[in-house]
């Protein structure tokens, strides 16, 4: 059995290499070589805490007022705004409070597996030694950004996940390079950090070839199909032999699916990153100030910093005046940050309107599969989704119950 994985980021390796794990015979597809798109530079966090959907009141509220402010953490490109609306119409549509329900328990489901499923897989592959031991700091100046954050704080004790809130002695203790501008934090230590989020998809990427899985580049134009899945069909011309398919392309899957008669409403969040490798200073904890909207992660022999969204579609040049102005933001928690000798980076995170992933197998053509829409949450959910996408291509019970992120739900 042939299956062919379009996507070599996190999702798209994971899932390659579990499959290949279980007998198929695997041919790892993308346009770039593993790793290179939005998996080179999230911000490296085991996320568990951050499965809430962002079309909650306590959020879209806020929108007009941050795409108003031109250092605001959302930025719609004016150009950009008639294609968003049918997008934004959905985003509205998933913060009914019975929907928010609903959408709080698809995403728990898969966060409450995500670290044990992201360890075993590390230790099944031998890269025990990638992810840390220290979790994460929610920081707050005072009392009223912390009400203000009550929301989220509410949802993770309704499904019992691990938090502490710890007052400025404790955050001193945990991270001394902290402003004494932080009045009280959260700790999240479940919410792990990876030493560096795209060497982990180049070994995953080197383990599942060992195995006998093999990596073709090229762009995907078109497919042959007729009671089923038969070839993928490149822009050079080759034709990959495909009994099954498993798009999981990200932000791209979307054309995928609308060219085999199934679309989705995927957008593209568009991420920035700045990797400082001489900050200056250490941090163990990976921190998030939800009231300055920006994260800073030590990973990648360094420290970086991100956090701003831009809506802008695929094409568009990036801006990256939205990485200089978290980079501002941070200095705010972390006074003796420098920025010397940095890099800025732009990309695109796969973001559907109600913030839960496409885990599914296509409700038209036998044998293709659907693995998108992650959103912020690629690296969190990446070992969970393979083993999920493996049970059920494989024809085993998934140890989730799939309907809820099924292709056709919208």
């Amino acid at each position: 059995m042939t299956t062919v994985v379009i996507g070599a980021g996190i999702i798209g390796t994971a899932i390659a290499h579990d499959l290949q794990k279980r007998g198929r015979q695997v041919v790892l597809l993308d346009r770039d070589a593993p790793g290179k798109g939005a998996s080179y530079g999230n911000m490296a966090s085991i996320a568990v805490t951050e499965f809430m959907p962002a079309s909650r009141p306590s959020v879209w509220k806020q929108i007009p007022g941050w795409m108003l402010d031109p250092e605001g953490p959302v930025r719609v490109r004016p150009s950009y705004m008639p294609k968003l609306v049918p997008w934004f119409l959905r985003f509205i549509a998933a913060s009914r409070p019975s929907k928010l329900r609903e959408l709080e328990a698809q995403g728990a489901a898969l966060c409450s597996r995500a670290l044990g499923d992201t360890l075993d897989l590390l230790r099944e592959t031998g890269l025990t030694d990638q992810i840390s031991d220290e979790g994460c700091l929610s920081l707050y100046a005072d009392e009223a950004e912390f009400k203000a954050d009550r929301d989220h704080i509410e949802i993770l004790e309704r499904f019992d996940m691990p938090h502490e809130v710890i007052g400025r002695q404790a955050i001193r203790a945990l991270e001394p390079e902290l402003s004494d501008k932080i009045g009280m934090a959260v700790l999240f230590p479940q919410n792990r950090s990876m030493k560096d989020p795209y060497k982990l998809v180049l070994a995953l990427a080197d383990r599942f070839v060992g195995l006998g899985g093999r990596i073709e580049q090229g762009e995907v134009v078109g497919f042959t199909r007729s009671d089923a899945m038969r070839q993928v069909v490149l822009k050079d011309g080759r034709r990959l032999p495909a009994e099954e398919v498993v798009i999981c392309a990200g932000a791209f899957s979307a054309k995928l699916a609308k060219d085999l008669g199934e679309p989705i409403p995927l957008e593209t969040e568009r991420g920035y990153h700045t990797q400082i490798m001489a900050p200056g200073i250490s941090m163990k904890h990976s921190i998030i100030w939800p009231a300055k909207a920006f994260m800073v992660t030590p990973t990648a022999g360094g420290i970086r910093v991100g956090g701003t969204v831009e809506m802008a579609g695929l094409v568009a040049a990036p801006d990256y005046r939205r990485a200089k102005v978290t980079v501002k933001r941070a200095r705010e928690a972390l006074p003796n940050l420098r920025c010397e000798d940095f890099t800025e980076w732009m990309g695109h995170r796969p973001a559907l309107p109600d913030t839960v992933p496409i885990l599914s197998a296509s409700a038209r053509t036998k044998g293709l599969f659907y693995a998108t829409g992650h959103g912020h949450l690629g690296l969190t959910y990446a070992a969970t989704t393979a083993r999920l996408m493996g049970e059920l291509i494989s024809g085993a019970k998934p140890a989730v119950d799939l309907h809820p992120y099924r292709v056709n739900r919208f």
